[in-house]
C-alpha cells in the first residue's frame, strides 16, 4: 500500500532542499544579519504566491504543514502529534455563503436599494432555518435595552460602537433577540481609530471545531446578525429628515442617538453551503537538557493558517499572510535551526513547538491543543505566543499581553531591558488583542502565556507606520512579501524571543499567575 504520509513528506523535505538552491531572495539587500536573512527566506517559502495564503483545511495549508514538518525534522525535533507524526488532526466544520446565490435588497416605493455582499454588507454564517427571509427596517441608535420597544417582526439597525462605555455587539444582539426582531445591521463605528473596519470582506465563512455525534445542521437558526459600512448606512437612513452625517458626527462623539422606523423591507436570499473538514496542528519536541526540568514545556508558537483567496482588493484577490502569521511559523523553524546549530544555548526544559491551524477561524488549533493535549496539561510550564508582531519600525517598545497576570510578564522585562526593550501593558485593552490570538486558551486552562506587539508612543512616527498596516494590510492581500519591513527591528525582535525561550527554558522555578489576576485558575 502506498505511503501518502511518506510521499508528502519526502515531497516537502525535497522542496526544503531545493528552496534555497533555487529560489531567488530579492529582498536580501535589505538585510545586514545572516540569521534574520535566513528567517525571511522561510518566510518567502510559507507565504509565497504558490502557498496559495493556506487557508484552514485547503490543500494549499496541508503543502506549508508539510513544509513546517519537514523543517522541523530537519531540524532534530521530534514529533509530538498522532500516532508518531508531526500533525495533531483538527476536524471541523464549515458553514459559507456562496455570493453568486446571496443578495441584500431593501425595497422602496421610490426604488429598489442594493447593498453589495462582501463590498456594503456581510453576514455571519449559520445553518439558517430559511433561505430568505424579508421585513421592515428601524434604527434604534446604539441598541441598548431602553431602545427595543416594538422590534417584533423587525431588522433593527443598530450604530456598532466599540470603545468604552457604550452597547457591546453581545449586547446588541441579545437585546435584539430579546424583543424579538428578525437580526440586526451593526454599523461600522468611524470613531473607533485605534483598528478602523475595513471593507471589503474576504468572505463569509464560519468554521467550528466538529462536535462528533451532531448533526450537521442541528443548531438551525432564524436570527440573522449583520455588518454593513458607513456608506450602507447612509443609503438605509438617508432622508429629508435624517441626514446620515450628522448621525457619525454625533455617534463619533458619543452623543444619544434618537430612534426612528426606516423606509421600505429589507429582503435577504441566502445560499448556504457546508463542510466537514480536517486541518492539522504541526507539533514538534525539542527534549531538555535538565533531567528533571525536561519533563517540562515551554510552549513556543504561532498560527500556519491564512485567508487564502477572497475578495480582490486593489486587483489582487490572494491573501498571502506574511507577516500574520508565515514569518513567525518561520521564527519557530529558524530557532529550532539555531539550536542544532549550536548558536542558541540548549535549554533545561523541553520546548514545543506548536504551528497551529484555524486561528483566524476562532483560535481553533490552539482551543483543540488545550483540551485534546499530546504531552501531559501539568508538564506545559508556559506559552509564548507569536502573533500580532509587525516590524515596521525601529523596535523600542513591546506592548505585553497579559504582561502583569503571570511571573513571564518580569521575565520578559529583564529580558528586554538590557536590550533596550520597553516592555508595556496594553494601553488600548477595547481592541480586546488578548483574546484574538492563540495565547488565550493556554491561559483558559491556566497556564500562563504571554504575546507581543511592537510599541509606540502616541504621535510618532511608529504610531503612524502601526496605524497604516492595520488600514491597507491587516487581512488583506497587501500583508505580502513587498510590503515595508523594519529587518533590523525583526532583528532585535527574533534575539529577544530567542533569548526569553532560553530564559523561561532554564529558570529554576516554573512560571506562575500574579496574586489576584483575573485570568489565574480559579480555586
Amino acid at each position: 500500500m502506498i505511503d501518502m504520509a511518506n510521499i508528502r513528506y519526502l515531497a516537502a523535505t525535497l522542496a526544503v532542499l531545493c528552496v534555497s538552491a533555487a529560489a531567488q531572495h530579492p529582498r536580501d539587500s535589505e538585510i545586514q544579519d545572516a540569521d534574520t536573512k535566513a528567517w525571511w527566506h522561510t518566510t518567502e517559502a510559507l507565504s509565497g504566491d504558490d502557498m496559495q495564503g493556506r487557508d484552514t483545511g485547503s490543500g494549499a495549508y496541508q503543502r506549508a504543514a508539510d513544509y513546517v514538518a519537514a523543517r522541523f525534522k530537519a531540524a532534530g525535533l521530534k514529533p509530538a502529534g498522532d500516532s508518531g507524526s508531526y500533525f495533531q488532526s483538527v476536524p471541523m466544520h464549515e458553514l459559507a455563503l456562496d455570493p453568486a446565490g446571496t443578495s441584500f435588497i431593501v425595497e422602496r416605493s421610490g426604488g429598489n436599494i442594493a447593498l453589495q455582499f462582501l463590498q456594503e454588507i456581510t453576514i455571519a454564517p449559520a445553518a439558517f432555518g430559511t433561505d430568505s427571509i424579508s421585513g421592515p427596517l428601524t434604527f434604534r441608535g446604539y441598541c441598548d435595552k431602553d431602545a427595543m420597544a416594538d422590534i417584533a417582526g423587525k431588522f433593527v439597525i443598530c450604530y456598532g460602537g466599540r470603545r468604552a462605555g457604550m452597547t457591546t455587539a453581545a449586547e446588541r444582539i441579545a437585546n435584539a433577540r430579546s424583543g424579538g426582531a428578525l437580526g440586526v445591521l451593526t454599523t461600522d463605528d468611524p470613531g473607533f481609530i485605534i483598528e478602523p473596519q475595513r471593507w471589503p470582506e474576504a468572505y463569509a465563512r464560519s468554521v467550528t471545531l466538529a462536535q462528533p455525534g451532531r448533526e450537521k445542521s442541528a443548531a438551525v437558526q432564524s436570527f440573522l446578525s449583520m455588518r454593513v459600512s458607513t456608506l450602507a448606512f447612509s443609503k438605509l437612513i438617508a432622508s429629508r429628515e435624517h441626514e446620515p452625517g450628522a448621525f457619525i458626527m454625533a455617534a463619533a462623539a458619543k452623543l444619544p442617538l434618537p430612534s426612528f422606523e426606516v423606509p421600505g423591507k429589507l429582503v435577504v436570499h441566502l445560499k448556504t453551503t457546508e463542510r466537514d473538514l480536517k486541518s492539522p496542528n504541526v507539533l514538534a519536541i525539542l527534549p531538555g537538557t535538565d533531567s528533571k526540568l525536561k519533563d517540562e514545556y515551554v510552549v513556543a508558537a504561532s498560527h500556519l493558517d491564512g485567508y487564502g483567496y477572497g475578495t480582490p482588493v486593489n486587483g489582487d484577490n490572494l491573501y498571502n499572510g506574511t507577516l500574520d502569521d508565515a514569518a513567525y511559523v518561520a521564527l519557530l523553524i529558524q530557532m529550532a535551526d539555531d539550536i542544532k546549530a549550536g548558536k542558541i544555548p540548549h535549554p533545561k526544559r523541553s520546548i514545543l513547538f506548536c504551528a497551529f491551524t484555524g486561528e483566524e477561524k476562532g483560535l481553533l488549533g490552539s482551543n483543540w491543543f488545550v483540551d485534546h493535549p499530546t504531552v501531559p496539561k501539568e508538564s506545559l510550564v508556559a506559552d509564548i505566543n507569536l502573533d500580532q508582531l509587525r516590524p515596521l519600525f525601529p523596535l523600542n517598545i513591546l506592548t505585553a499581553l497579559a504582561v502583569n497576570d503571570t511571573t513571564l510578564g518580569q521575565t520578559a522585562r529583564e529580558v528586554g531591558k538590557p536590550m533596550g526593550i520597553e516592555i508595556r501593558e496594553d494601553r488600548e485593552p477595547e481592541r480586546g488583542l488578548l483574546r484574538r490570538a492563540d495565547h488565550y486558551p493556554f491561559l483558559r486552562i491556566g497556564v500562563p502565556a504571554i504575546g507581543f506587539i511592537f510599541g509606540y508612543d502616541p504621535g510618532t512616527d511608529a504610531e503612524k507606520r502601526y496605524r497604516e498596516w492595520y488600514q491597507v494590510r491587516y487581512h488583506r492581500p497587501q500583508d505580502d512579501l513587498t510590503q515595508p519591513v523594519d529587518f533590523d527591528a525583526a532583528t532585535k525582535f527574533n534575539q529577544f524571543f530567542y533569548k526569553l525561550v532560553k530564559a523561561v527554558g532554564d529558570a529554576p522555578n516554573r512560571p506562575a499567575f500574579a496574586t489576584g489576576s483575573p485570568l489565574a485558575p480559579k480555586k
